[in-house]
């Protein structure tokens, strides 16, 4: 890891010389020495790594080269900070006096003896100076660019008798509580097993509703009994935010009167001990309809406590042939049917491998990650001696899972530099959360895990998505849900165990501290992060918990501040900066609460990402002057109050600014626009322009990615699509929104946007004169998501929205279509995976056998003219869910089975696993 550190430094240095050059100006000779020194420990870092574990005193020199690198930076950080607090980068070198020069100069000295006397040591540990270090920023990218097989979904394998014991438990009747629980070690394959069952088509069919919930060591009640009511209810966005403003106790009431009246199975995976069962428990009335709970669980005293009646199902460890067949799945993703690709000698060191494993999924699954990366035998030889290395020193030391922890331990070590900081910052994130991709690049680039330098052609988002498919690639961690194209990533999860390797190894390193809280602490006692509690860590993670949390006293070392807490309980003291001044993340969230920002943020010159999400915040003008600022994320209930002075943060390459509930407050951004000041802008939503002629930045938009913008004048929608963004190839998604009721000019542009997957339009479209040619003409076949709103179309948009051969989400919203037909001929809409219709006239809709081969969900709302469930639905077989909100009484009754007696439509949604009405 010290490799990886170094490597960091120096690309962080590098990026100084090329972004920072005019600043770093008389000093440039000291720093590009210290780069140099550096690069010279690095080329034989790799080696130590190696040897590091057999010999305390080597690791104390890798602390050592640690802690010079992190000075390093910290004396640049520095040094850069005091001229831009000295005027900026205008004429301030010529007043800048000597004496700043002199003392970097003289750190820099420092700095580079203990590295020269650190070199002379290590010789003595028989570690060679010569030879390449680890990958240059040119071998990285060749290296990324190399195709891995995509892991669509998590192999499984011998769960087929442990499914059958555990479905025939959930279908079987009782007239008390019913808790099925599986048992096991972590890594034995407990979640998969849950998940395959959970979406199991009879089990959908069996209940009337259900819920999963993850539980994991730092149990929160109010968080568990909020996600099952939600999932339960369904409810709409006014329900929500009622349901969100109920205290604990109230939730626990609600959530026992909805479930007594349902046979339902909620999955509690992961629960840990029995206190939070006995937390839990008051929620879920007895199972008089049949419903059930699961647990999935390593301690077996929670399963027996929950239900003593009924013994809980302890999973096997895979058998020599099964560990095979898994093994051989993930070392040659490239033959995955072919089992007869491995040759003899693959084979013999493979098993030979696999008996390290002792049976466990989770060891097998990431040992064949590792291995699918090397390519000769030479190099299996040396993965089976390192392994031999990690399980010796893991039983030494009396690890529960001492095997495992090998294992995991070997795999990280094996990666390359570049993704070691990558994989320890999944150890940011509470146990199982959902990780969403796009926040997880963003922070690394602000950290600087992805060099500048490395952009060119390929932009650093890019970069980061590759390391995130190596990551993938290596077993290291798992797909989470996947994005509207059905085959983008967007979100990660990693599996509890790999997780608290991260957590280990960045302690170890200083790389970050979690400061996690226990639940039943009281909630009038006061933690103060001091300078003592946080030591020397460069990222301080403060979790969910029920004690106040305040900031006190410098911070000289601090990075990042990530709070993840979501009540009214940090107490954080910006107006004093200079506790945190060389601070490059700052993410809050604190859900309930007007936050007004001091004007003393805009000292935290060196930051790059800010992301705050509260009831409403006020930020001064002085965030002008962050201008390093790579992310502005703001989450809000209410728009508050944002200065007119974003554009001129020339760096500024994601700004969103989003409500949390409703699309229509967008937030203004005026005149103050020079030319090209927007030019690295990829992500910009969601703003108002009222002027486009004075803001003719947003017309030399070239990088963009992703855009929400509002308009008030027509002529400057047209401008926008006569612009160089819309030429562009980067643009994937776009949401346009046009005020009033005068409609959108001709938007035949939007068919040149070939690579546009995700499409949102607010206002009236203008119907073409000629009845020949269709209103949605212009829609480009790219289109994966399309939402229109308010759009007004008379015409049947089916015809049209049919022939779209990758459009997988539609949602038709409020007077989208006015007309009262619509007609879905056979083999139209091949992808289409759910769609949505709201607030609409429509009366008939005639659906063809063939047409919608895969739709998955249907939701209609609050279309009063249709009287009957569309004939065509009974042949649509992979529709799964129908959720049906403010139908008429008539159009609910022949759909239903009452007292016995189905309903005369019923015949036509017999085959949906879900039918939830609201």
């Amino acid at each position: 890891m010290a490799e990886a550190i170094v490597s960091l430094a120096i690309e962080r240095i590098t990026d100084l010389l090329i972004y920072e050059a005019f600043c770093l100006n008389d000093v440039r000779e000291e720093v590009e020495s210290i780069k140099a020194e550096l690069e010279r420990m690095k080329s034989f870092l790799k080696d130590v790594d190696h040897k590091q574990e057999q010999d305390e005193r080597l690791r104390t020199r890798v602390r050592e080269i640690r802690d010079l690198a992190y000075d390093a930076e910290d004396v640049i950080d520095s040094y850069i900070l005091e001229v831009a607090h000295r005027g900026g980068f205008h004429g301030i070198i010529k007043r800048f006096t000597s004496l700043s020069t002199h003392k970097i100069g003289k750190q820099v000295k420092a700095i580079q003896t203990k590295l020269g006397d650190i070199s002379k040591t290590l010789t003595t540990y028989g570690i060679s100076r010569e030879g390449e270090g680890s990958n240059s920023a040119a071998e990285m990218q060749r290296r990324l660019r190399r195709s891995y097989p995509h892991v669509e979904e998590e192999d499984v394998v011998s769960l087929e008798v442990s499914t059958k014991d555990v479905m025939d438990l959930l279908m079987k009747k009782a007239d008390r509580l019913h808790v099925v629980s599986v048992v096991g070690m972590g890594g034995i394959g407990k979640t998969t097993l849950a998940k395959k069952i959970y979406n199991h088509n009879d089990v959908k069919r069996h209940f009337d509703c259900c819920a999963w919930v993850f539980i994991s060591q730092q149990c929160m009640p109010r968080e568990v009994f909020h996600g099952v009511l939600i999932k339960v209810l369904s409810p709409s966005r006014k329900e929500k935010e009622r349901i969100d403003k109920l205290k604990e106790h109230e939730l626990v009431e609600k959530l026992y009167d909805v479930l007594k009246e349902k046979r339902y199975l909620v999955v509690l995976d992961d629960i840990w001990r029995c206190e939070d069962w006995v937390s839990l428990k008051p929620a879920f009335p007895k199972g008089n309809k049949g419903s059930k709970l699961f647990f999935t669980t390593r301690n077996k005293e929670v399963a027996l406590l929950a239900d003593p009646c009924s013994s809980p199902i302890e999973l096997p460890l895979l058998t020599d042939d099964e560990s095979w067949t898994l093994f051989e799945r993930k070392a040659f993703p490239e033959n995955k049917m072919d089992s007869h690709a491995c040759s003899k000698e693959f084979e013999r060191l493979g098993k030979e491998i696999l008996k390290k494993c002792g049976g466990l999924p989770l060891a097998i699954v990431v040992l064949g990650g590792l291995l699918a990366t090397k390519k000769s035998c030479t190099e299996w030889e040396m993965v089976l001696k390192n392994i031999n290395a990690h399980l010796n020193k893991f039983q030494q030391q009396g690890c529960h899972y001492g095997g495992v922890n090998g294992i995991l331990a070997l795999s990280f070590n094996e990666l390359p530099f570049h993704l070691k900081p990558c994989f320890l910052y999944f150890g940011h994130y509470p146990e199982d959360s959902e990780i969403s991709k796009k926040e997880l690049i963003r922070l690394w680039i602000a950290e600087a895990f992805i060099s500048q330098s490395l952009e060119g052609e390929t932009l650093m988002e890019d970069v980061a998505e590759q390391y995130l498919e190596e990551l993938t690639n290596r077993c290291l961690v798992q797909v989470g849900r996947r994005d509207h194209t059905g085959a983008g990533v967007k979100t990660y999860r990693i599996h509890d165990l790999l997780r608290d390797l991260c957590v280990s190894k960045a302690q170890e390193e200083n790389f970050f501290k979690i400061v996690q809280l226990r639940m039943n602490e009281n909630k009038n006692h006061f933690l103060h992060l001091t300078v003592a509690t946080i030591s020397k860590a460069r990222r301080i993670v403060v979790h969910p918990s029920k004690r106040y949390v305040s900031l006190k006293g410098k911070c000289p070392n601090l990075r990042s501040l990530l709070l993840f807490q979501d009540e009214d309980l940090i107490r954080l003291d910006i107006s004093n900066c200079n506790n945190f001044r060389f601070l490059r993340v700052l993410n809050l969230l604190r859900k309930d609460v007007l936050w007004i920002i001091p004007s003393e943020i805009g000292n935290l010159f060196h930051l790059r990402y800010l992301g705050l999400k509260c009831a409403e915040v006020v930020l001064p003008r002085s965030i002008v002057k962050l201008k390093n600022l790579h992310t502005l994320y703001i989450l809000v209930k209410s728009p508050g109050i944002i200065p007119n002075v974003l554009s001129k943060l020339e760096r500024l390459r994601h700004l969103l600014l989003i409500n949390w509930y409703a699309f229509k407050n967008w937030h203004n951004i005026k005149g103050c626009c020079q030319v090209n000041t927007l030019e690295n802008i990829e992500t910009m939503k969601y703003i108002r322009v009222e002027n486009l002629t004075k803001n003719n930045a947003l017309l030399k938009l070239t990088n963009i990615r992703s855009l929400g913008i509002q308009f008030k004048r027509p002529e400057d929608v047209e401008a926008m699509l006569r612009s160089r963004s819309f030429g562009s190839d980067r643009l994937r998604s776009l949401r346009m929104a046009l005020e009033g009721s005068i409609p959108f000019p001709e938007l035949k542009q939007l068919s040149h946007c070939h690579h546009l997957s995700k499409l949102f339009l607010c206002g009236r479209i203008k119907e073409d004169p000629s009845p020949s040619h269709h209103v949605l003409k212009f829609l480009p076949t790219s289109i994966c998501k399309l939402t229109l709103f308010f759009s007004h179309i008379n015409q049947d948009p089916m015809p049209v929205l049919e022939k779209l051969p990758h459009l997988r989400i539609l949602c038709l919203e409020s007077s989208s279509y006015t007309g009262t037909r619509m007609s879905c001929s056979a083999n139209g809409f091949p992808q289409l995976d759910s769609i949505d219709i709201k607030s609409s006239n429509l009366a008939e809709w005639q659906i063809e056998e063939g047409a919608m081969p895969c739709l998955r969900s249907l939701h209609l709302a609050f279309v009063p003219g249709l009287k009957m469930v569309p004939e065509g639905l009974r042949y649509i077989t992979s529709l799964q869910e129908m959720k049906l909100e403010g139908m008429s009484r008539s159009f609910l009754k022949r759909i239903q089975v009452i007292d016995g007696r189905e309903g005369e439509d019923f015949y036509k949604v017999r085959h949906v696993l879900s039918i939830q009405t609201i």
